[in-house]
């Protein structure tokens, strides 16, 4: 599995397009009441319990519209914080920290809101040794922070992309004919360090998908006892991944199973925001 590692520039770039998105031609009630000097101290305080993830990008945000004079972390990335917890004391001039406060926070509180639900599900297999993964279900342009905040909360992160690891999946089954054939189209053409995964969807096919040497198998939908059966016919030959609707009471099911990895969508696609806000001294 790949781990996620953030580039600066490319941060900055879609932090800088989320500004001109949110200020456009100028913010018309800040630039007519702040004086251009004024001024201020604040807060970023949390309002519900969960696990940050996002503090540096919301610090840049500040930085790139040069709003800062002083910045105190009193907690950092994937930390637990409770409600009413003061996360960060900041100085600076109010009309940057005004014009700054929205975007800041949309990020902090997006991707702190998914390191706290990937939180949750990873407490729920402390007693196995099943691992968490998150899913290409990200926000378009922001897949490196999804996934970056998913890693905030315990959780591993899957494949980046397409590029990066091969996953044959049910339509590229159906193009080549069979597992087999798609794996043997595959490995005439791919570097010998990328990794191979095959999704099945019943007894049958992991074992073709067995048969042809590959590394990882995903189980997408089966019943929990199609998942030990399948666990059985693997015997560890390869890495296990289990996907499809995997709520709380399913995902310990699915642990119980024996698989190496649930893959869980809802981790990016549905996570609810952490309660998160600023306050001006």
């Amino acid at each position: 599995m790949n781990k996620v590692l953030l580039d600066n520039n490319e941060i900055d770039k879609l932090i800088i397009y989320a500004l001109q998105e949110d200020i456009g031609s100028g913010d018309v009630t800040t630039d007519n009441i702040v004086d251009e000097f004024q001024q201020s101290s604040g807060t970023l305080i949390a309002k519900a319990d969960g696990v940050l993830s996002g503090l540096p990008i919301a610090k840049r945000v500040f930085d790139i519209l040069e709003g800062l004079t002083g910045w105190t972390a009193h907690f950092e990335d994937g930390d637990f914080v409770k409600s009413g917890d003061i996360i960060v004391e900041f100085e600076g001039y109010l009309k940057p920290l005004l014009k700054a406060e929205r975007t800041a926070l949309n990020f902090l509180q997006r991707m702190s809101g998914i390191a706290t639900k990937t939180s949750r599900y990873v407490k729920l297999l402390t007693d196995y040794n099943t691992k968490i993964l998150d899913t290409r279900k990200t926000v378009p342009g922001m897949r490196m922070l999804d996934k970056y905040a998913v890693s905030c909360g315990g959780g591993v992160n899957h494949r980046i992309g397409l590029y990066d690891m091969v996953m044959i999946k049910d339509n590229h089954i159906k193009a080549a004919g069979n597992i087999s054939r798609a794996v043997e189209l595959v490995k005439a053409n791919i570097k010998p360090n990328i990794r191979i995964e095959v999704e099945t969807t019943n007894p049958r096919e992991v074992k073709e998908a067995l048969a042809s040497g590959i590394d990882v198998i995903m189980l997408d939908n089966m019943s929990t006892e199609e998942m030990k059966e399948a666990v059985s016919l693997i015997d560890g030959k390869v890495e296990i991944e289990a996907s499809g609707n995997m709520t709380a009471t399913r995902l310990v099911e699915t642990a119980e199973a024996g698989v190496d990895f649930i893959s869980v969508g809802a981790l990016t696609h549905s996570a609810e925001a952490l309660d998160i806000s600023m306050r001006l001294k």
